[in-house]
Protein backbone atom coordinates (compact mmCIF):
# COMPACT_ATOMS: atom_id res chain seq x y z
CA UNK A 1 0.00 0.00 0.00
CA UNK A 2 2.67 2.46 0.76
CA UNK A 3 4.66 1.72 -2.23
CA UNK A 4 1.47 2.88 -4.52
CA UNK A 5 1.38 6.59 -2.42
CA UNK A 6 3.14 8.55 -4.74
CA UNK A 7 1.38 7.09 -7.80
CA UNK A 8 -1.51 7.91 -5.90
CA UNK A 9 -0.85 11.74 -5.54
CA UNK A 10 0.59 11.89 -8.87
CA UNK A 11 -3.00 10.56 -10.38
CA UNK A 12 -4.50 13.48 -7.85
CA UNK A 13 -2.50 15.99 -9.74
CA UNK A 14 -2.58 15.08 -13.32
CA UNK A 15 -6.16 15.34 -12.87
CA UNK A 16 -6.44 18.43 -11.18
CA UNK A 17 -4.48 19.93 -13.64
CA UNK A 18 -6.24 18.40 -16.38
CA UNK A 19 -9.14 20.69 -15.13
CA UNK A 20 -7.13 24.00 -14.95
CA UNK A 21 -5.68 24.35 -18.67
CA UNK A 22 -9.28 24.31 -19.95
CA UNK A 23 -10.28 26.70 -17.74
CA UNK A 24 -7.91 29.24 -18.37
CA UNK A 25 -8.15 28.67 -22.09
CA UNK A 26 -11.47 29.77 -21.83
CA UNK A 27 -10.54 32.56 -19.56
CA UNK A 28 -8.02 34.10 -21.90
CA UNK A 29 -8.80 33.14 -25.44
CA UNK A 30 -10.05 35.25 -28.34
CA UNK A 31 -13.54 36.57 -28.71
CA UNK A 32 -14.82 34.16 -31.68
CA UNK A 33 -15.04 37.63 -33.90
CA UNK A 34 -13.26 38.76 -37.07
CA UNK A 35 -11.87 42.19 -36.09
CA UNK A 36 -12.05 44.68 -38.94
CA UNK A 37 -11.19 47.50 -37.30
CA UNK A 38 -10.09 48.87 -33.71
CA UNK A 39 -9.06 51.68 -32.20
CA UNK A 40 -8.64 52.95 -28.35
CA UNK A 41 -6.93 56.34 -29.83
CA UNK A 42 -4.07 55.84 -27.58
CA UNK A 43 -1.79 57.07 -30.92
CA UNK A 44 -3.37 59.16 -33.48
CA UNK A 45 -5.27 57.74 -35.93
CA UNK A 46 -4.64 59.51 -38.76
CA UNK A 47 -8.07 60.06 -39.83
CA UNK A 48 -8.87 61.53 -42.98
CA UNK A 49 -10.76 64.68 -42.02
CA UNK A 50 -11.25 68.47 -44.44
CA UNK A 51 -12.13 69.52 -40.57
CA UNK A 52 -8.99 69.35 -38.90
CA UNK A 53 -9.15 72.62 -36.59
CA UNK A 54 -12.46 71.10 -35.02
CA UNK A 55 -11.54 67.22 -35.99
CA UNK A 56 -8.98 65.51 -34.81
CA UNK A 57 -7.27 63.04 -32.17
CA UNK A 58 -6.46 64.45 -28.85
CA UNK A 59 -3.39 62.96 -27.59
CA UNK A 60 -3.64 64.36 -24.11
CA UNK A 61 -7.33 62.60 -23.57
CA UNK A 62 -6.40 59.90 -26.01
CA UNK A 63 -9.57 60.28 -27.68
CA UNK A 64 -11.06 61.75 -30.73
CA UNK A 65 -12.56 65.22 -30.72
CA UNK A 66 -15.44 66.17 -32.84
CA UNK A 67 -17.11 69.61 -33.34
CA UNK A 68 -19.96 69.09 -36.13
CA UNK A 69 -21.65 71.97 -38.10
CA UNK A 70 -24.92 71.60 -39.94
CA UNK A 71 -24.16 72.52 -43.81
CA UNK A 72 -20.46 73.22 -43.59
CA UNK A 73 -19.91 70.18 -45.28
CA UNK A 74 -17.07 68.97 -42.99
CA UNK A 75 -16.10 65.24 -42.32
CA UNK A 76 -13.44 62.98 -40.96
CA UNK A 77 -13.17 59.12 -41.66
CA UNK A 78 -10.76 55.88 -41.89
CA UNK A 79 -11.61 53.43 -44.67
CA UNK A 80 -12.44 49.89 -44.25
CA UNK A 81 -10.88 47.71 -47.17
CA UNK A 82 -12.14 43.98 -45.79
CA UNK A 83 -15.71 44.31 -45.32
CA UNK A 84 -18.23 43.17 -48.38
CA UNK A 85 -21.20 41.75 -47.29
CA UNK A 86 -22.98 39.72 -44.10
CA UNK A 87 -23.77 40.23 -40.48
CA UNK A 88 -21.21 43.30 -38.59
CA UNK A 89 -21.33 45.01 -35.61
CA UNK A 90 -20.20 48.23 -35.04
CA UNK A 91 -19.37 50.45 -31.33
CA UNK A 92 -17.98 53.11 -30.48
CA UNK A 93 -18.22 55.09 -26.96
CA UNK A 94 -19.79 58.82 -27.26
CA UNK A 95 -19.45 61.74 -24.87
CA UNK A 96 -21.26 64.83 -26.07
CA UNK A 97 -20.23 68.13 -24.22
CA UNK A 98 -22.38 70.33 -26.26
CA UNK A 99 -25.48 70.85 -28.78
CA UNK A 100 -27.16 73.75 -29.87
CA UNK A 101 -30.37 73.61 -30.99
CA UNK A 102 -30.94 72.00 -34.45
CA UNK A 103 -27.54 70.71 -34.45
CA UNK A 104 -26.85 66.50 -34.95
CA UNK A 105 -23.93 64.15 -34.29
CA UNK A 106 -23.88 61.55 -37.08
CA UNK A 107 -21.63 58.88 -36.86
CA UNK A 108 -22.01 55.87 -39.55
CA UNK A 109 -20.46 53.00 -41.37
CA UNK A 110 -21.05 53.88 -45.23
CA UNK A 111 -20.04 53.26 -48.95
CA UNK A 112 -17.46 56.21 -50.24
CA UNK A 113 -20.08 58.97 -50.79
CA UNK A 114 -20.75 59.48 -46.64
CA UNK A 115 -24.00 61.07 -47.33
CA UNK A 116 -26.88 60.85 -45.41
CA UNK A 117 -29.27 60.70 -48.40
CA UNK A 118 -27.15 57.66 -50.51
CA UNK A 119 -26.61 54.01 -50.03
CA UNK A 120 -25.65 51.97 -48.82
CA UNK A 121 -25.12 54.03 -45.33
CA UNK A 122 -25.81 52.65 -41.54
CA UNK A 123 -25.85 55.72 -39.40
CA UNK A 124 -26.27 56.81 -35.77
CA UNK A 125 -27.66 59.95 -34.76
CA UNK A 126 -27.66 62.23 -31.34
CA UNK A 127 -30.04 64.97 -32.29
CA UNK A 128 -31.43 68.23 -30.76
CA UNK A 129 -34.33 68.96 -32.90
CA UNK A 130 -38.23 68.85 -32.68
CA UNK A 131 -38.20 66.04 -29.96
CA UNK A 132 -35.02 67.84 -28.23
CA UNK A 133 -31.89 64.99 -27.26
CA UNK A 134 -33.22 61.75 -28.98
CA UNK A 135 -31.31 58.69 -30.93
CA UNK A 136 -31.83 57.91 -34.35
CA UNK A 137 -30.96 54.83 -36.08
CA UNK A 138 -31.00 55.65 -40.10
CA UNK A 139 -30.23 53.91 -42.60
CA UNK A 140 -29.85 53.57 -46.63
CA UNK A 141 -29.63 50.75 -48.61
CA UNK A 142 -27.84 49.41 -51.69
CA UNK A 143 -30.64 50.54 -53.95
CA UNK A 144 -31.71 53.67 -51.90
CA UNK A 145 -34.49 52.25 -49.57
CA UNK A 146 -34.80 54.43 -46.38
CA UNK A 147 -35.90 53.80 -43.32
CA UNK A 148 -35.59 55.84 -39.67
CA UNK A 149 -36.60 54.81 -35.76
CA UNK A 150 -35.85 57.18 -32.98
CA UNK A 151 -36.31 57.26 -29.51
CA UNK A 152 -39.69 59.32 -29.26
CA UNK A 153 -42.65 56.94 -28.86
CA UNK A 154 -44.86 56.76 -31.91
CA UNK A 155 -43.27 58.59 -34.30
CA UNK A 156 -44.97 57.89 -36.82
CA UNK A 157 -44.39 60.73 -38.74
CA UNK A 158 -40.63 59.30 -38.90
CA UNK A 159 -40.89 55.62 -39.28
CA UNK A 160 -44.58 55.14 -40.08
CA UNK A 161 -46.04 51.82 -38.94
CA UNK A 162 -42.07 50.89 -37.59
CA UNK A 163 -42.02 53.48 -35.29
CA UNK A 164 -40.66 52.73 -32.13
CA UNK A 165 -43.66 51.94 -29.78
CA UNK A 166 -41.89 52.13 -25.85
CA UNK A 167 -41.56 55.33 -23.03
CA UNK A 168 -39.62 58.42 -24.85
CA UNK A 169 -35.56 58.06 -24.39
CA UNK A 170 -33.08 60.64 -24.22
CA UNK A 171 -29.95 61.24 -23.76
CA UNK A 172 -27.41 63.26 -21.38
CA UNK A 173 -24.90 66.09 -21.94
CA UNK A 174 -21.28 64.88 -20.50
CA UNK A 175 -22.17 61.15 -20.01
CA UNK A 176 -20.58 58.62 -22.26
CA UNK A 177 -22.26 55.89 -23.61
CA UNK A 178 -21.64 53.14 -25.86
CA UNK A 179 -23.11 52.67 -28.65
CA UNK A 180 -23.90 49.49 -30.83
CA UNK A 181 -24.91 48.74 -34.33
CA UNK A 182 -25.69 44.95 -35.29
CA UNK A 183 -26.35 43.85 -38.24
CA UNK A 184 -27.78 40.01 -38.97
CA UNK A 185 -27.73 39.23 -41.86
CA UNK A 186 -29.71 36.06 -41.75
CA UNK A 187 -32.55 37.79 -40.23
CA UNK A 188 -32.58 41.40 -42.13
CA UNK A 189 -32.05 43.18 -39.20
CA UNK A 190 -30.53 46.43 -38.10
CA UNK A 191 -30.44 46.84 -34.48
CA UNK A 192 -29.27 49.98 -32.22
CA UNK A 193 -28.39 49.99 -28.96
CA UNK A 194 -27.28 52.69 -26.41
CA UNK A 195 -25.75 51.58 -22.90
CA UNK A 196 -24.68 53.79 -20.14
CA UNK A 197 -20.76 53.06 -20.60
CA UNK A 198 -19.96 53.46 -16.46
CA UNK A 199 -23.12 51.71 -14.96
CA UNK A 200 -23.64 49.40 -18.38
CA UNK A 201 -27.25 50.25 -18.14
CA UNK A 202 -29.09 49.94 -21.40
CA UNK A 203 -30.96 53.29 -22.10
CA UNK A 204 -32.50 52.44 -25.22
CA UNK A 205 -32.63 49.82 -28.27
CA UNK A 206 -34.67 49.31 -30.96
CA UNK A 207 -34.54 47.74 -34.83
CA UNK A 208 -35.43 48.38 -38.64
CA UNK A 209 -35.71 45.24 -41.20
CA UNK A 210 -33.20 46.45 -44.14
CA UNK A 211 -35.33 44.47 -46.30
CA UNK A 212 -32.49 43.08 -48.18
CA UNK A 213 -28.95 42.03 -47.45
CA UNK A 214 -26.53 45.35 -46.65
CA UNK A 215 -23.01 45.36 -48.65
CA UNK A 216 -20.49 47.55 -50.16
CA UNK A 217 -19.73 49.43 -46.80
CA UNK A 218 -16.22 50.65 -46.90
CA UNK A 219 -15.84 54.10 -44.65
CA UNK A 220 -16.19 54.63 -40.62
CA UNK A 221 -16.94 58.55 -41.08
CA UNK A 222 -18.67 61.41 -38.79
CA UNK A 223 -20.14 64.49 -40.41
CA UNK A 224 -22.10 66.67 -41.67
CA UNK A 225 -22.09 65.81 -45.38
CA UNK A 226 -26.03 65.83 -47.26
CA UNK A 227 -26.81 67.99 -43.79
CA UNK A 228 -28.62 71.35 -44.66
CA UNK A 229 -29.64 73.03 -41.54
CA UNK A 230 -28.75 75.97 -39.80
CA UNK A 231 -25.45 76.99 -39.79
CA UNK A 232 -23.12 78.06 -36.68
CA UNK A 233 -24.56 75.41 -34.48
CA UNK A 234 -22.14 72.34 -33.30
CA UNK A 235 -22.77 68.83 -32.00
CA UNK A 236 -18.93 69.32 -29.88
CA UNK A 237 -17.78 65.88 -27.91
CA UNK A 238 -15.44 62.80 -28.05
CA UNK A 239 -15.27 59.14 -29.43
CA UNK A 240 -13.47 56.66 -27.95
CA UNK A 241 -12.61 53.11 -28.47
CA UNK A 242 -14.50 52.31 -32.47
CA UNK A 243 -14.79 49.23 -33.11
CA UNK A 244 -16.18 46.65 -36.39
CA UNK A 245 -16.67 43.28 -36.32
CA UNK A 246 -17.72 39.93 -38.29
CA UNK A 247 -18.73 36.43 -36.87
CA UNK A 248 -15.80 34.07 -36.61
CA UNK A 249 -17.33 31.50 -38.97
CA UNK A 250 -18.18 34.73 -41.46
CA UNK A 251 -15.20 35.19 -43.81
CA UNK A 252 -14.09 38.99 -44.58
CA UNK A 253 -14.11 39.27 -47.96
CA UNK A 254 -12.07 42.27 -49.43
CA UNK A 255 -14.16 44.56 -51.65
CA UNK A 256 -12.64 44.35 -55.17
CA UNK A 257 -14.17 47.70 -56.21
CA UNK A 258 -12.44 50.47 -56.47
CA UNK A 259 -12.72 53.52 -53.93
CA UNK A 260 -12.47 56.57 -54.78
CA UNK A 261 -10.54 58.87 -51.94
CA UNK A 262 -12.38 61.98 -51.09
CA UNK A 263 -9.78 64.81 -51.12
CA UNK A 264 -9.43 66.38 -47.57
CA UNK A 265 -10.11 70.17 -48.82
CA UNK A 266 -10.08 72.82 -46.13
CA UNK A 267 -13.57 74.28 -45.70
CA UNK A 268 -13.86 78.12 -44.83
CA UNK A 269 -12.77 79.78 -41.55
CA UNK A 270 -15.23 79.22 -39.28
CA UNK A 271 -16.75 82.48 -37.53
CA UNK A 272 -17.01 80.92 -33.81
CA UNK A 273 -14.77 78.21 -32.66
CA UNK A 274 -16.80 76.36 -29.98
CA UNK A 275 -14.96 75.67 -26.72
CA UNK A 276 -15.86 71.59 -25.15
CA UNK A 277 -15.57 71.05 -21.64
CA UNK A 278 -13.12 68.30 -20.76
CA UNK A 279 -14.84 65.19 -20.23
CA UNK A 280 -14.12 63.47 -16.95
CA UNK A 281 -11.83 60.35 -16.63
CA UNK A 282 -13.62 56.78 -17.14
CA UNK A 283 -11.85 53.61 -16.04
CA UNK A 284 -10.94 50.99 -18.41
CA UNK A 285 -14.10 48.76 -18.93
CA UNK A 286 -13.28 45.38 -17.01
CA UNK A 287 -12.59 42.40 -18.91
CA UNK A 288 -16.24 40.49 -19.82
CA UNK A 289 -14.73 36.99 -18.39
CA UNK A 290 -13.16 36.74 -14.98
CA UNK A 291 -10.16 34.58 -14.23
CA UNK A 292 -12.20 33.70 -10.45
CA UNK A 293 -13.66 30.65 -12.26
CA UNK A 294 -9.56 28.99 -11.69
CA UNK A 295 -9.25 29.92 -8.23
CA UNK A 296 -10.89 26.94 -6.76
CA UNK A 297 -8.95 24.69 -9.05
CA UNK A 298 -5.80 25.89 -7.60
CA UNK A 299 -7.01 25.76 -4.02
CA UNK A 300 -7.41 22.41 -4.65
CA UNK A 301 -4.00 21.59 -5.70
CA UNK A 302 -2.41 23.39 -3.12
CA UNK A 303 -4.67 21.22 -0.94
CA UNK A 304 -3.67 17.94 -2.62
CA UNK A 305 -0.26 18.62 -2.56
CA UNK A 306 -0.37 18.77 1.18
CA UNK A 307 -1.84 15.54 1.24
CA UNK A 308 0.56 13.87 -0.73
CA UNK A 309 3.58 15.86 1.41
CA UNK A 310 1.89 14.14 4.54
CA UNK A 311 1.57 10.80 2.65
CA UNK A 312 4.89 10.69 1.80
CA UNK A 313 6.29 11.89 5.51
CA UNK A 314 4.22 9.14 6.49
CA UNK A 315 6.06 6.63 4.46
CA UNK A 316 9.36 7.51 4.91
Amino acid sequence: MTQRTPAFCLLILLCLLALVIPITARATGDPPVNVLYQNSFATDPQWITNNPSLDYWDPGLEMYHFSIEPSNGGYAYTPIYNYNKGSFTFEYDLLINHIDPDATFRMGFSGSEMDPATGPNVLTEFTNGKYGQIMYLHLVTPGNKFVEVDSQNDDTLTSGPAAYDGPTVKYDLNKTYHVVVDYDADQHLLTMTVNEKISGNKIWSYYVNTGGDLSGMGRIYIGSIGDYGQMDTYATGYLNNVRITTPRNVTAVPTTATVTERVAVPIATLTRTPTATLPPLYPTASPTQSPLSVIPVIAALGVAGVYCGRLLQKKD
